[in-house]
Parts: structure tokens; sequence; C-alpha cells
């Protein structure tokens, strides 16, 4: 859906990124993307959670629930098309897929899911993490349901730690919308610390290591916080927000919401979504136009020991490219 405003070079070199980078063609709810590269197809897959904004009759916040995850792909990360959605190996009457995690580690693919077993015009229901693997993206097997800090827990980012373990950051919604962790030696057994090691409240923590530090970025609803830490366990909060103010761009007049990060040597792009319509004279409509949404992305910056980005910027990128 989105216009193709590339300066097309050369394979190798980087090309302009789309103003708005992806819009869902069959509900137009694409949210929480999280980028990974498909070694056997030669091709970025970007996994986000879908919602039925075209839905108008859906009361409450329905239209949230009730879809799959989708998929888009792409050759370079400037321009995706639409693949289509996630078998995923978990079935049970009307359930919601959100906020996919995935990544690689020796061969095989693995995906941490927010599951909320149904349909809901409310906002507070259980809903929590499975862990699901594949070896080739789309068909997901069921391995396990976690134990974590409570049953409503959401956003899973899995980061492997220098000594080689993974620690799963997600999003407690009992505990204030903070952010806890989880650790695993193999990625299949899961020991929750029921530590709180970002009290602000926030969701869809992303985990990365850029410029020699060790950062996370988060949605906090006025933007996004944006947070260091020396051993993955204090965090020191960044003074400024980005992707707070809005942009100018098509579909990036707003805040943007639920990130992710990819770190291209010394480039760092960072995947966000946005709702367009909820600009201020929309506030308090409950229409298509304001449940709609874009995924966008900015390259970051680093100055003066912070984070910094310039959304109005062109995005000249090639994720293929070190």
């Amino acid at each position: 859906m989105s216009a193709c405003v590339s300066q097309k070079t050369k394979s190798n070199q980087t090309e302009v990124a789309d103003k708005p980078l992806f819009r869902d063609p069959v509900f137009d709810g694409a949210a929480d993307p999280s980028i990974l590269y498909n070694d056997k197809e030669k091709l970025w897959y970007m996994f986000y959670t879908n919602r039925r904004a075209k839905d108008t009759t859906l009361g409450g916040v329905a239209w949230v629930h009730g879809t799959k995850i989708g998929v888009a792909t792409s050759k370079n990360g400037a321009h995706w098309s639409y693949k289509g959605t996630c078998n995923i190996d978990y079935n049970i009457e009307n359930v919601t897929h959100w906020a996919p995690d995935v990544l690689e580690f020796n061969g095989l693919y693995h995906m941490y899911l927010t599951i909320v077993p149904g349909i809901f015009e409310g906002w507070y229901h259980p809903r929590y993490i499975v862990h699901l693997t594949s070896k080739n993206m789309i068909d997901w097997e069921f391995q396990s349901e976690l134990k974590l800090a409570s049953e409503r827990c959401i956003d899973a980012d899995v980061f492997r730690l220098p000594n080689g373990t993974w620690r799963m950051y997600y999003n407690n919604e009992n505990d204030g919308k903070s952010i806890y962790y989880a650790d695993s030696k193999d990625l299949y057994h899961w020991e929750d610390s029921g530590k709180k090691v970002i009290k602000d409240r926030g969701e869809g923590p992303n985990v990365f290591q850029w410029k020699g530090k060790n950062w996370m970025v988060n949605d906090a609803w006025r933007g996004l916080g944006v947070y260091w830490s020396d051993d993955f366990e204090v965090w020191h909060r960044q003074e400024k927000n980005i992707l707070q103010i809005p942009g100018t761009g098509k579909d990036d007049q707003v805040i943007g919401g639920h990130p992710d990060v990819v770190v291209r040597g010394e480039k760092a792009y960072v995947f966000y979504f946005t709702h367009p319509g909820r600009t201020p004279e929309n506030k308090g409509k409950d229409t298509y136009d304001t449940r709609r949404t874009s995924i966008q992305v900015a390259e970051l910056k680093y100055v003066d020991g912070n984070i910094i980005c310039d959304r109005n910027a062109s995005v000249y990128i090639n994720l293929n490219k070190n």
C-alpha cells in the first residue's frame, strides 16, 4: 500500500526506505514489528501483530484481538511485501496472537509469542507468553507456556547475554506495566527473576548492543523510552525519549510505538508503528482512521552519549550491507 520512493541503485548499495514502510493489506492493523533474516530464502522477514482496524462493527477493543501474526518480506529492508500469516501450532478457540519476538540459534528459529485466550472488548484479561520453534519461519511448533511473574505478561524480548545465556525481558501488566526478566541456558527452560528492572510504565522492551553500550528501548506511550546498562540489570534512563515529537512524513505525524532495533555494523535502525489518525483533533474518536496503523523505520544516531532519531530524514538502508 505504501508508495515506492526508492532511488534504485546497485543491489549492494542503499535505497531510500518507503514512507510509510508497510501497511497490512488485509486488516490495515500492522503493529509491534520483529525483524529477522531468513538465510535460506535470502530475505528479511517482518513479523507483526495485526489488528482488525477495518472492522468498525467490533465493540470495545475486540478489534485488537482475534488475529494471527502477519508476515512481510524484503530483500534489503527498504521495501516490504505482504507474504501472509504464520501457522501457529497452538489451537484454542478465538485465540489472539500478539507481539512476536523471533530469533535464530544453531539453525533453528524461535518465537516467543504473547497469547490472549479469547476475543475481549476490555483490556483486563489473562495473557501469557509461549515458546515456539520453526525450520522455515512460517510453520511454528508449540514448545511450552512460560511461567512468569503473573498471569498477565506480554511482549517478550529475548537477548543473548555476554556469558552465553539468554535473558527475556517482558512487560508484567500486574505490576504497573513495568519490565521484568527471566533467564535461560537453552531457550527452553526459563527461570523468572521476580525482579522489576524498569519501574516506569511501558511495554514492548527491545534490548540491543550498539556503540559499545547496552541499550533498551520501550514503548512509553510518549514515544520510546531509552535506557542503558552496564550489567543488563540496572538500567539508567536517558533524559529524552525518541519518536515522541510527531514527524512530518506520511502516516508519521503522531508518536511512535512498540519498536524493534536492527543493528548492522555501525548503523542502527528502529522499526516502529504509528496510529496515523490519532492526532489532537481526533482525540476520543474510535473510527477506522484512528484504529489503522503503519510500520515505519528511522535511523538512530549516537550523539554525546545519547541515542537520538530524526524521523523526518530519508532513511538510506540496506540491511544486507555491513
